[in-house]
C-alpha cells in the first residue's frame, strides 16, 4: 500500500513545524531549477539567472529570457497535526470515566489548536457501528457542542471504529497533503462485533495493520484493568505500528501528554 503521507515537503517536528514545498502555499524562501513545467516563477531568481549573458543575446527587448533561466519558487508553509480519537465506548468497565477524560483531553488540545494549527476529530465506537462525533476541527466550540453528550453501552465494534478512522484521516489528506495525521485508539481491545463475518479480534488486526502500511502515526492507549488483562489492546498496537501506552487512571491530562511525545 503507497504511503498515505507521502509528499513532497521536508518536515521540523516540534511546535513551529515547517513543510517545504513546490506548490504556491507558504512563504517564498528560495528558488530551483524546476524539474518540468514551471508553476510558481521566481522573477528575482530568473533574472539573475539571465543577466550574465545579455551580452550574447540578440533581440531589443531590455533582458531577454530564455528557458533555461527560468527558476521555481520553494515555499514553505506552517503545517499541523490532525489527531484523530477512536474511542472506545461499549458498555466495558470504566466507559463513562474513559469519555469524560477524552473529552476534557480534546478541548485541552483545542486550545492551544490555533497556534500549532492542529485540528481533532472524535469517533466512537458502540454497538453495532461506529459514529464521527466531532469531524476534524480547530474550534473549540464545536467541540463542546458535539461531545457534550457522550453515550456509552453496548458491545464493541472496533473493526469499525478502526476503519472509519482511517477513512477520516484519508478525506482530510485528500484536503490537505501536508497535514500529520496521528490516530489514538482508546480501548481494552475486546472486539465482538464482526463487519464481514469473521473473527472480531482478528478483523480489528487487520484493519489495524492498515495504518502500519499507510505509515500513519499511532497511539494506542490501553484502558484495560490489569485484573481483566488480555493483552488484546497490546496486540492491536502492534499491528498498527503504534506507540503503546497503558495508563492505570486514565484521565485528560494523562492522554494529552501521550499525544504531545508523539
Amino acid at each position: 500500500m503507497k504511503s498515505l503521507i507521502e509528499k513532497d515537503s521536508k518536515v521540523r517536528d516540534g511546535q513551529g513545524r515547517r513543510s517545504v514545498t513546490t506548490s504556491r502555499d507558504g512563504k517564498y524562501i528560495r528558488s530551483i531549477i524546476p524539474q518540468g513545467e514551471v508553476t510558481d516563477l521566481a522573477i528575482d531568481a530568473t533574472l539573475r539567472a539571465a543577466a550574465p549573458y545579455q551580452k550574447n543575446r540578440e533581440g531589443c527587448l531590455a533582458i531577454k529570457i530564455e528557458a533555461q533561466d527560468l527558476r521555481q519558487k520553494v515555499r514553505e508553509r506552517k503545517i499541523g497535526n490532525t489527531i484523530v480519537f477512536i474511542v472506545d465506548a461499549s458498555g466495558s468497565m470504566g466507559a463513562e470515566a474513559r469519555m469524560t477524560a477524552v473529552k476534557g483531553a480534546i478541548l485541552t488540545l483545542l486550545m492551544d489548536a490555533y497556534q500549532k494549527r492542529d485540528k481533532v476529530g472524535l469517533i466512537v465506537f458502540k454497538g453495532d457501528r461506529a459514529e464521527l462525533l466531532l469531524p476534524p476541527t480547530q474550534s473549540v466550540e464545536l467541540a463542546r457542542k458535539y461531545t457534550e453528550e457522550l453515550p456509552v453501552g453496548g458491545k464493541t465494534p472496533l473493526v469499525h471504529g478502526l476503519t472509519m478512522g482511517l477513512d477520516v484521516i484519508k478525506k482530510e489528506m485528500l484536503k490537505d497533503k501536508c497535514i500529520m495525521p496521528i490516530a489514538v485508539l482508546i480501548s481494552d481491545g475486546k472486539a465482538n462485533v464482526s463487519m464481514r463475518g469473521g473473527k472480531p479480534v482478528e478483523e480489528a488486526v487487520e484493519a489495524a495493520s492498515l495504518y502500519r502500511e499507510g505509515h500513519i502515526k499511532s497511539l494506542v492507549i490501553d484502558s484495560e484493568k490489569n485484573f481483566l488483562s488480555f493483552g488484546l489492546a497490546k496486540r492491536i498496537s502492534e499491528a498498527m505500528g503504534a506507540k503503546y501506552v497503558k495508563l492505570e487512571e486514565l484521565d485528560a491530562d494523562a492522554i494529552v501528554r501521550g499525544v504531545g511525545e508523539m
